[in-house]
């Protein structure tokens, strides 16, 4: 069988799915994405040497600002009533920074979009704050890890 795209009527013009009949589900999802710098401007970050401020305080209520307001952003989104929403930085090298977010909901349809959406504003703060320093980063890797909950049931990416 093959998959159907769900945002597109019968005419083939876009549409908000129609989730109301779906069961209320705990729901969940992980995402991730990938900041390239400069090793001075991670070192810079590290010691907190940026002048607008705390770079990962910020760029974390930045992601977990832009999840609450997914559906502002990407069009057919549903507003979603998110439990939880956690953004969390690792350094991976001199020069790499990886940015995860994880969000919940008890609802009636997934919360990939709201995790995807934090971690990459979440990286575009991030390149904001930097950018005095630091034209050239670059954000990558943009991706889904997991997700878990509703009639799909529960996925997992082989790159996590």
């Amino acid at each position: 069988m093959k998959d159907k795209l769900t945002h597109v009527s019968e005419s083939g013009s876009a549409s908000m799915v129609d989730v109301g009949e779906k069961d209320v589900t705990k729901r969940h999802a992980r995402a991730r994405a990938v900041i390239n710098m400069k090793e001075s401007t991670m070192r810079a970050i590290s010691n907190n040497e940026i002048e607008k401020g705390e770079v990962i305080a910020v760029a974390r209520v930045a992601g977990i600002q832009s999840a609450k307001k997914c559906s502002d952003l990407i069009p057919l989104c549903h507003t979603l009533a998110l439990s939880k929403v956690e953004v969390d930085f690792r350094q991976v090298s001199d020069s790499q920074m990886e940015v995860t977010s994880d969000c919940r909901v008890n609802g009636q349809t997934g919360v990939e979009m709201e995790a995807l959406t934090a971690v990459s504003v979440a990286a575009l703060t991030i390149y904001d704050m930097c950018k005095a320093i630091d034209r050239g980063m670059t954000i990558s890797d943009i991706g889904l890890l997991e997700k878990s909950g509703g009639v799909s049931g529960s996925w997992t990416s082989d790159n996590s």
